[in-house]
């Protein structure tokens, strides 16, 4: 099969869709490989890298896209892509389409075969391919609201562990999940008083456990949540619910009591957001005020540590690359159940319910056999 790495072009997007080694493995097993000249540079990936890996370098991303079966990035495509798909390409990436619908509309049109990273299930559950992207995402969750509740930022001026004989910083995580544990880690290690809320009691458990009672765990209801939002200094936005939107669990009037200078955190946002007043920024406007509560909506976070996220990528994507181009995209999906949960759009339709409902469109399963 012939493979196409183009480069990403959302702004501050440094990430690439496979690393030099990813590249030399397909190579041995007898794949030809395309990648844009310069993809890898924002991940330190040379040219030079690539080209000793046996890719051939290509100018431009419409030449990478003409020439190839299966295009394997990290981001939906932009509209200044959308002309670029044919009929029967494989699109192997992130997509999002539920907070998608201009996008979803082109890929049913262009007849493109498109599998979604976030929705191919493990053998065992879980979301293999969403994981190590949440865990980056959760930890900088963290890490970017301890920045901005700087005072010279337009936060409180709150360090989060405080110092002996001073307050900590009050962090709320919405979610328990990859994120939400991932931003934990980041929080308690940095001192703060955390407060983790989620609707899975099992979960909570599993929290409580892990992490001895230094987290307050809460069952996630209306006051719950209030009564939380009110008292963070730092809140965290980390729902999920596999390809589909996120639930408005924050209303913009609990954004309101929050003290100016707080510092909203809405890792969710490339779903739509888990919190009302949220809308997606960038890492070159990154933030905006509500009542003056800080707000950081930045749906590909992980781009801008591009070197471990490039890494952590392709580490859990390359098996399925692997197979789709050893076997074709139907016989591959045929044979891995998981990786059928993938496929988001296939034959002009949308192939995955949940998007189906979230954007009013007909679903029309892929069928096999």
């Amino acid at each position: 099969m012939i493979i196409g790495v183009p480069k990403e072009i959302k702004i501050s997007e440094s990430r690439v869709g496979l690393t030099e080694a990813g590249v030399r493995q397909l190579v041995a097993e007898g794949h030809r490989v395309y990648v844009q000249k310069d993809a890898g540079l924002g991940s330190r990936i040379s040219n030079e890298a690539y080209i000793e890996a046996g890719a051939e370098l290509l100018d431009t991303a419409k030449d990478v896209y003409g020439k190839s079966d299966m295009i394997v990035k990290v981001k939906e495509p932009l509209p200044d892509e959308y002309d670029l798909m044919k009929e029967e390409q494989i699109l192997y990436t992130y997509l999002h389409l539920a907070a998608e619908p201009k996008l979803t509309k082109v890929l049913c049109e262009r007849k493109v075969k498109a599998i979604a990273y976030e929705t191919i299930e493990g053998p065992k559950g879980g979301l293999p391919l969403l994981t190590p992207m949440s865990e980056v995402a959760g930890r900088m969750a963290t890490q970017v609201g301890a920045f901005y509740l700087q005072k010279d930022k337009g936060g409180l001026g709150i360090l989060l562990g405080g110092v002996t004989g001073v307050h900590r910083g009050k962090v709320t995580i919405i979610g328990a999940g990859v994120v939400g544990t991932n931003a934990a880690k980041m929080a308690v290690g940095l001192g703060a008083e955390v407060t983790m809320v989620d609707v899975n009691r099992a979960r909570l458990e599993y929290i409580d456990d892990v992490f001895q009672g230094r987290i307050r765990t809460l069952y996630s209801n209306i006051q719950n949540i209030e009564e939380c939002v009110r008292e963070s200094d730092l809140l965290i936005g980390a729902v999920l619910l596999a390809g589909r939107k996120a639930p408005k669990l924050v209303t913009e009037s609990m954004i309101r009591t929050m003290t100016p200078g707080s510092v909203v955190v809405d890792v969710a946002v490339d779903q739509g957001g888990c919190i009302e007043t949220c809308r997606p920024t960038s890492h070159t406007e990154p933030t905006f005020d509500v009542g003056g509560v800080i707000h950081y909506c930045v749906p590909n976070m992980p781009g801008v540590v591009a070197r471990t996220s490039t890494y952590a990528l392709t580490n859990a994507t390359f098996k399925y690359a692997s197979m789709i181009a050893q076997l074709g995209f139907e016989d591959a999906v045929a044979r891995d159940a998981g990786l059928y949960k993938g496929v988001n759009v296939y034959g002009g339709y949308v192939a995955y319910e949940p998007v189906a409902q979230d954007l009013n469109m007909e679903y029309r399963p892929l069928q096999l056999g």
